[in-house]
């Protein structure tokens, strides 16, 4: 009944826009894949080369002071990063933690900013919230689409992926806690003479701290999640690991590298969430 209707060439549109901008703005991805991706995997290199022991050692004693100087954590960042290291798993937990610690930079640079300017302004909040709803509800496997296509393969296109996937909690959450701060204490702020800025750094930010850090947490725990999807655009690490495990069907190998994962992903979390309680 429908047939009368010519079909919309959607994909040819999406293929048109996508050659305009490698075309247009190659001359900033070009940049970003050979001095960025050179960057990424110098800091990876590096962050291996230092002793395991070293690098068990520094997270112990953050685990212990976050953790309010108690044990349990301390034992388990010991016990798991060990068993990482035992597994001869220790480069790439190094690769994968180079890549979960750029891409959640990025996306909290990127989103604490653009979480303020939706507090602040109904148009953007308007622009922006379904821009938030596209992300988070697009399959991550067409976040590499755009990846490859841009930046090619290895850590870059798998950071460009993660950013978008794990951008998006962070907005929120700083959006969300600036607007449940108190109206007394914004109305006292104004009431002093204080300036926006004034207000925003020494005001709003402070009282919506501990929901922004349950945003940045939630971004970070995202970015991480994106480790094994991004293996498959040739982002090394402990989620290639597990994808050659799933291509060849060996249990072993990716039940342990998967349980790596598990065990960063776990350090992190707790760290991240007793900086919350302080």
């Amino acid at each position: 009944m429908l047939n009368f209707i010519p079909e919309i060439p959607v994909a040819q549109w999406i293929n048109t826009a996508v050659d305009w901008m490698k075309d247009t703005f190659q001359f900033i991805f070009d940049p970003i894949k050979q001095d960025f991706g050179q960057f990424v995997e110098t800091t990876a290199d590096w962050l291996s080369q230092i002793p395991a022991l070293i690098v068990i050692l520094i997270v112990a004693l953050i685990a212990f002071f976050v953790s309010g100087k108690k044990f349990g954590l301390v034992a388990f960042s010991i016990i798991g990063l060990w068993f990482v290291y035992n597994q001869g798993l220790w480069e790439e937990l190094m690769y994968t933690f180079t890549l979960v610690l750029f891409a959640s930079l990025i996306s909290i640079i990127i989103g604490i900013p653009a979480g303020i300017w939706m507090s602040k302004s109904k148009w953007a909040q308007t622009i922006i919230t379904p821009i938030l709803d596209f992300m988070q509800t697009m399959p991550a496997f067409v976040y590499l689409i755009p990846a490859v296509v841009f930046f090619g393969i290895g850590m870059v296109p798998g950071i460009f992926a993660s950013v978008v996937f794990a951008t998006p909690p962070v907005v929120r959450f700083t959006n969300l806690g600036i607007r449940q701060v108190s109206n007394e204490l914004v109305e006292a702020a104004d009431a002093f003479g204080t300036t926006g800025s004034q207000k925003l750094f020494k005001v709003e930010l402070p009282m919506a701290r501990k929901t922004i850090m349950a945003g940045v947490n939630q971004t970070v725990m995202l970015a991480l999640s994106m480790v094994v999807i991004a293996s498959m655009i040739g982002a090394p690490g402990l989620g290639d690991k597990v994808l050659t495990a799933l291509q060849r069907s060996q249990e072993g190998p990716g039940f342990v590298a998967g349980f790596g994962i598990v065990i960063l992903a776990i350090i992190i979390d707790r760290v991240s969430q007793n900086l919350n309680k302080g």
